[in-house]
């Protein structure tokens, strides 16, 4: 078997039984479970959800982005191979560990398979909540070009490219288009800050004011926890993505809890420790292959601005990377996994084939 065929590149063609579309986004598929299944689950896996719950199935792919395009490789390599299940063992890693130190709860409810979530539905919180720990990647290069404030703070100057930061920043981004909020435009991804979001909670999905501050708590307490396991690794913790919204719970009320996925090397950047205290970074993160690509087109800038996204989608398509470096990414995701969970990656020569048996055996998903 090929180390193509060990890659899940298409998930959202499983035949799980289902009545709506299947939501497939660049990484992940969500397949929406129907109301008698849902509930058949709950009582079956005594899930403590209330009993008229919507439940989905969460399927991770292999697939890999960067620069908001998806890439392939020589060989009809169309992922990564391990990627898949390396981001889902150290979000699993890093839940169970919030869940033990008191943090709040996530949106999985079970884990059928490396690849697989069955989860609660959520309401999500339109924020990318984003920690930074030290300056680097987009803030650097706005910083270096003069510019001082970000999102309602603003820095000091002698700032050095990869430093530590006297203090963690919340730097939150709008997530997805937001329109009629007050000093915030209409586009995705734009920096925001605390007064927006207080000023403007419910356009952006709390409940509550005082939610804002429980958010921003939350935010603060992940970080420090993945943050201080990382360092007992002799890794640096950077800065990372958290996203969070609402379910509810046995008692019918909602609460605030984490949601997708946390301290991944997708959603973080991760330095190796002993390097960078010889002046040196090395990504244990998709950094890392943005650093690359960047690298291996000799004209960086469609990579990096906005406006050439027709060429740079054209890149992405018409260019197939060598094998070597899709094995060099995967052994960087396949190394920080096994490190952070302390077990060696179970990586799959057939994952769709072993996704569909487990669901159609033990959860009856599957007609």
């Amino acid at each position: 078997m090929s180390i193509a065929d060990s890659i899940l590149s298409v998930n959202n063609d499983l035949p799980i039984r289902t009545e709506l579309p299947v939501h497939s986004g660049k990484v992940r598929s969500v397949y929406w479970l129907t109301d008698n299944d849902s509930r058949r689950l709950i009582t079956d896996k005594a899930y403590p959800v209330p009993i008229d719950t919507p439940l989905a199935i969460m399927v991770i792919s292999d697939r890999i982005s960067a620069f908001d395009c998806i890439w392939h490789g020589e060989g009809g390599m169309l992922g990564v191979r391990g990627k898949g299940a390396a981001l889902n063992a150290i979000s699993n890693h890093w839940f169970e560990l919030f869940k033990q130190q008191g943090l709040a709860d996530s949106h999985i409810l079970d884990i059928p398979h490396p690849f697989v979530w069955i989860v609660q539905k959520a309401q999500p919180v339109m924020i990318e909540a984003i920690c930074r720990q030290y300056i680097t990647g987009s803030m650097w290069r706005a910083y270096e070009k003069g510019e001082r404030h970000f999102c309602g703070i603003q820095l000091e100057e002698g700032l050095k490219q990869d430093s530590k930061l006297a203090n963690l920043l919340i730097t939150p981004s709008t997530k997805g288009i937001l329109k009629g909020i007050p000093n915030v435009p209409e586009a995705d991804d734009v920096n925001i800050t605390q007064q927006n979001i207080l000023e403007n909670y419910q356009a952006f999905n709390f409940e509550t004011p005082q939610d804002v501050e429980l958010y921003e708590k939350l935010l603060c307490e992940g970080f420090q926890v993945i943050s201080q396991a990382l360092d007992n690794l002799g890794q640096i913790f950077v800065d990372t993505k958290f996203e969070f919204g609402y379910v509810r719970g046995l008692d019918g009320n909602k609460k605030l809890i984490y949601m997708d996925e946390v301290g991944t090397p997708d959603s973080s950047r991760i330095w190796d420790q002993e390097y960078y205290a010889q002046g040196k970074v090395v990504e244990n993160s998709k950094e890392g292959f943005r650093q690359l690509l960047l690298n291996h087109f000799p004209d960086p800038d469609i990579l990096l601005n906005k406006n050439r996204m027709q060429e740079r989608q054209q890149l992405a398509a018409d260019n197939a990377l060598p094998v070597d470096v899709l094995m060099q990414v995967s052994n960087t995701y396949i190394e920080i996994a096994e490190k952070i969970t302390g077990k060696p990656l179970v990586v799959s020569d057939n994952p769709k084939e072993e996704i569909i048996r487990v669901l159609k055996r033990d959860y009856q998903l599957i007609d």
